[in-house]
C-alpha cells in the first residue's frame, strides 16, 4: 500500500481546516454567554432557549424542513425518470432538447429560474381567474388554492424543478455503468420489464437514489435566491429569516439554530451512509451464494 506524500497529506489537512474550522467556531460560539458573536462571555445554553422560545424562528424553520422533505422526494421521483429515459431510450426525436430541459435548471442563474417561474405562476392565476371574487369551474378554484398566492406550493414546485436537474445526471451515469446482464437474465427468466425495474434496477441504482435525495434536500434547504422570489406573506423560510437576522446583525441565537440544523443533517447522512452499506452487503453477499450455488 503506497503512502500518500507529505505534500498532499498537507494540503488535505489545510482543506478540511478551511471547511470545518468556521463551522467548529460557529458551534462553539453557539455557546456564549455574551451576545456579541466574536467575544466569548462564558458556557451558556441560553440562546438555544431563545431559539426554541422564538415562533417565527421555529416556523421558519419547520417550513423549509417541509419543503426540502417534499422537494427531495419528488425531484427523486421526476429525476429518476428523465435520468431513465436518457440511459436506456437510446437516440430518440427530440433527445437533445429532452436533455437540455433537464439539465437547465442545474447551469442556469437561479435569478433566471426565479425570474421565469414567478412569472409562470402570475400567468397562472390571470389565466385561472384568481383574481376574480369566484374563480370558474373545480380545475379553476383548485388551481386558484395552489397558486393564488406564493407561499409553500410555489416554493416546493421552484425548489423541485430545480433539485430534480441534479438527480436525473446522477441516476443518467450510474444507469450508464450498471450491468445490464441482471436486467437480461431476470427477463429471460419471464420477469415484466416493469417488475424488473422495481426488483433490479431501483435497488441497484439505490446509491445515486439516496445521493440524489440527500443532494436535494440540502439545495432546498438552504436555497435563498429562489425562495425570495416565490415566497409570500406567512411563507418566511429559514434561510430568509437567517438573512434578515444577519442583516441587523447575527446573535448566538443564529448561531444555535445553525448548531441544530447541522447536528440534524450529520445524523441523517450517518445513518443514510450505514444503511446504504449494509444494504450493499446484503446484495453483494446474495450475490455470492447465488454464483457459488450456481458454479457447485
Amino acid at each position: 500500500m503506497t503512502r500518500m506524500p507529505i505534500a498532499n497529506r498537507l494540503f488535505m489537512l489545510v482543506g478540511f481546516c478551511f471547511l470545518y474550522i468556521p463551522i467548529a467556531s460557529l458551534v462553539i460560539f453557539s455557546f456564549n454567554e455574551s451576545r456579541l458573536v466574536t467575544v466569548w462571555g462564558g458556557f451558556s445554553l441560553k440562546w438555544y432557549g431563545e431559539m426554541f422560545r422564538n415562533d417565527d424562528l421555529l416556523h421558519a424553520a419547520g417550513l423549509s424542513f417541509k419543503i426540502a422533505f417534499l422537494s427531495a422526494t419528488l425531484a427523486v421521483v421526476l429525476g429518476t425518470l428523465a435520468g431513465f429515459v436518457l440511459a436506456r431510450f437510446g437516440r430518440f426525436k427530440g433527445q437533445s432538447l429532452f436533455a437540455g430541459l433537464t439539465s437547465a435548471p442545474m447551469v442556469m442563474p437561479e435569478v433566471i429560474v426565479g425570474l421565469s417561474m414567478l412569472l409562470l405562476f402570475v400567468s397562472l392565476q390571470s389565466g385561472l381567474g384568481c383574481s376574480a371574487d369566484e374563480p370558474l369551474g373545480l380545475l379553476s378554484r383548485m388551481g386558484c388554492w395552489a397558486f393564488g398566492e406564493r407561499g409553500m406550493v410555489t416554493i416546493w414546485l421552484g425548489h423541485t424543478t430545480l433539485c430534480m436537474a441534479y438527480v436525473a445526471v446522477l441516476v443518467q451515469s450510474r444507469l450508464k455503468e450498471l450491468d445490464r446482464s441482471l436486467e437480461d437474465a431476470a427477463m429471460d427468466l419471464g420477469c415484466h420489464p416493469f417488475k424488473v425495474f422495481f426488483v433490479i434496477t431501483i435497488p441497484v441504482i439505490a446509491p445515486a437514489l439516496v445521493s440524489g435525495w440527500l443532494l436535494s434536500f440540502t439545495l432546498s434547504l438552504d436555497d435563498y435566491v429562489l425562495t425570495a422570489f416565490l415566497s409570500g406573506p406567512g411563507s418566511t423560510t429559514m434561510p430568509q429569516w437567517i438573512f434578515s437576522s444577519v442583516r441587523i446583525g447575527p446573535t448566538p441565537e443564529v448561531n444555535a439554530l445553525a448548531t441544530v440544523v447541522i447536528v440534524v443533517v450529520t445524523v441523517f447522512v450517518v445513518v443514510s451512509n450505514r444503511l446504504m452499506l449494509s444494504a450493499q452487503a446484503k446484495r453483494d453477499k446474495a450475490m455470492q451464494e447465488a454464483f457459488s450455488g450456481k458454479t457447485g
